[in-house]
């Protein structure tokens, strides 16, 4: 038996290789997934939810360049380095975009920047002769800037973060509970499978953004709740393919026969049935990873989603929509395309296993 399901994965795994879209698509899940995790170490702005405000920049063309003053902030950290990789800096060096700067006597005298042929505001800062030194250098928005003046590449590659991890946190939530209720409802079947069904009919009754909404006011806005809210819309497809599955292998001879050993019903289930049945499941579970990014996406864009400053696709798109009409459509869609890509490697990745797994010897 070992044997046989070994082949069966080996043989699946290498139809799976000849696929190129899926392979790709796996690929680029990965990459997504690695930026997603490391983002503050790749992000220009590695303060926390990239989010360092410089309103004379703001709504800048792609690769617009800009000298940048920092100075050293005053406040200390005691932050980790772990804490600082994967969260970001809670206290950075204050920084001012400037159009001209020189140093004389000590002291740095500058002009902040002004856009639209405006003249900036000229100021002067004193060199301290110990301690970090103020210091000018040239930065590149390789996405330009946000309406607030934000690095938009930095925005978007912390954002990934909540689009890839709402998936998996809405995917385990939904396998789950949809595993356990097909399960319950497909092998002892009578008023058991009676009540879940109904359970799952009026759940599958109401609009999926409705009752995510209705679960996010219930639970209150914020990151956390949202992936909650998506995990417990999105068991019901798990629950009625389980429960089909169950239904068309509990009276096949190896069920019989681990009845017929004295095994108890639960274990009959975990070690002989749901590792016969999970090809179809699995496949369901990559079409609603990219379901779950398009529903955390359209709640961000509604404004219940995760909140300012956290940096979300769904919000981005949302704060700069009306930009497509202004002559600067690439605000609102870079984090489109970065939802349509992510979204559409899932659902390539989901047709592979598909084709993948249907396997017959």
């Amino acid at each position: 038996m070992a044997y046989n399901s070994n082949a069966l994965s080996a043989l699946a795994l290498q139809k799976f290789k000849t696929n190129f879209w899926g392979v790709f698509s796996l690929v680029v899940i990965i990459c997504i997934g690695l930026i997603a995790v490391f983002a503050y170490v790749i992000a220009p702005d590695n303060s926390q939810n990239a989010n360092q405000m410089h309103l004379a920049i703001h709504s800048k063309a792609p690769g617009f360049k800009v000298d940048m003053l920092s100075i050293p902030s005053n406040l200390e950290s005691d932050q980790g380095l772990f804490n600082k990789l994967f969260f970001g800096k809670k206290v950075v060096a204050n920084s001012v975009p400037v159009s001209a700067h020189h140093i004389k006597n000590d002291t740095l005298f500058y002009t902040e920047y002004a856009s639209d042929g405006l003249k900036g505001i000229q100021k002067s800062l004193a060199i301290p002769a110990t301690g970090e030194q103020p210091f000018v250098a040239k930065q590149t928005f390789l996405f330009g800037t946000d309406k607030y003046g934000r690095d938009l590449l930095s925005r978007v590659l912390v954002g990934a973060r909540i689009s890839f991890f709402i998936g998996f946190v809405a995917v385990l939530i939904s396998l789950f509970i949809g595993v356990v209720l097909g399960s319950l409802s497909g092998y002892f079947g009578g008023k058991t499978d009676a009540v879940i069904m109904w359970l799952i009919n009026v759940t599958w009754s109401i609009p999926t953004l409705l009752l995510v909404i209705a679960i996010t006011l219930a639970l209150g806005k914020g990151f956390w709740q949202v992936f909650i809210a998506v995990g417990l819309t999105m068991w019901v497809e798990v629950a009625r393919v389980v429960r089909g599955q169950i239904k068309g292998v509990k009276n096949m001879q190896y069920v019989t026969a681990a009845k017929a050993l004295g095994y108890g019903d639960v274990r009959i289930i975990i070690r002989h049935v749901l590792p016969n049945i999970m090809a179809p499941v699995i496949v369901i579970c990559a079409a609603n990873f990219a379901a779950a990014i398009l529903i955390e996406s359209g709640l961000s864009f509604l404004g219940i989603g995760a909140q300012p400053p956290m940096a979300s696709w769904g919000a981005m798109i949302k704060d700069h929509y009306n930009y497509i009409i202004l002559g600067k459509p690439y605000l609102a869609l870079i984090p489109g395309l970065c939802i349509m890509v992510l979204v559409m490697a899932f659902m390539l990745m989901g047709n592979a296993l598909r084709d993948a797994l249907e396997v017959k010897v």
